[in-house]
């Protein structure tokens, strides 16, 4: 008699082991399928545009923003702004402005955070211009976005000799009528950019976030140059 093979019938013990591991599976997929938001939140460019005064910042924000359709924050405007509306941080700032006093780090950050948080949950990231503009503001930034499950995801900065720095601000002063773009102010300025400000690339250096960008030469190379990180993150 000719023996037939029966197919396997799978124990007791083996279902329940299929099964669970079936299960282990569909878990594992939903676990994938399911985190959109993280997802954004990587996606998420949240860049730091850093350099001295007349480095080309302005220009190069705008360019990126017009590319990616990043929101901008620039310290000087969103003061202003702030002031303009007569809000109570606005109110608050105004006040050390009159006396002569610098605005502290935790109310900068204030109004900092008020502005990211109008951009609401959905955006691409925030180009940062002018702030930070020292250690403790950096680390003041890295906490407010923290907070938010947000972080940095770039700083880059644009580096141009100092002489082509004087030419540049001095012909912005001449062409706009800026009283503050004159040579002795701006030796001033620079000093206090080389001191308090250039410590900034360390400290970035080390949280793997530097980007150099060489800034002398024309727009269109030095944006390819900034092209090539924003796409890389």
């Amino acid at each position: 008699m000719r023996e037939i093979k029966l197919p396997h019938l799978p124990s007791d013990v083996e279902e329940r082991k299929s099964d669970l591991l079936t299960d282990l599976w569909y878990k594992g997929k939903e676990t994938q399928i399911k985190p959109d938001k993280q997802e954004k939140r990587i996606q998420m460019k949240n860049i730091v545009i850093f350099g001295a005064p007349g480095s080309g910042k302005g220009t190069q924000s705008d360019l990126i923003i017009e590319q990616y359709g990043l929101g901008h924050i620039s310290t000087g405007d969103v003061l202003r702004n702030e002031i303009k509306k007569g809000t109570e941080l606005g109110k608050t700032a105004q006040q050390f402005i009159d006396n002569g006093q610098l605005i502290p780090d935790d109310l900068m950050v204030s109004i900092l955070a008020n502005v990211y948080d109008s951009f609401g949950r959905g955006h691409k990231g925030v180009i940062f211009d002018g702030f930070p503009r020292t250690i403790p503001q950096a680390e003041a930034l890295k906490q407010m976005l923290s907070e938010r499950g947000d972080k940095i995801a770039a700083m880059i900065e644009l580096d141009v000799p100092e002489d082509e720095l004087m030419k540049r601000l001095i012909l912005r002063g001449q062409q706009s009528g800026r009283a503050d773009d004159n040579e002795e102010t701006i030796k001033k300025r620079l000093v206090v950019y080389h001191s308090q400000t250039q410590p900034l690339i360390e400290w970035y250096a080390n949280e793997g976030l530097h980007h150099h960008i060489d800034g002398l030469g024309t727009l269109e190379r030095i944006f390819a140059d900034i092209k090539k990180v924003i796409d890389n993150l």
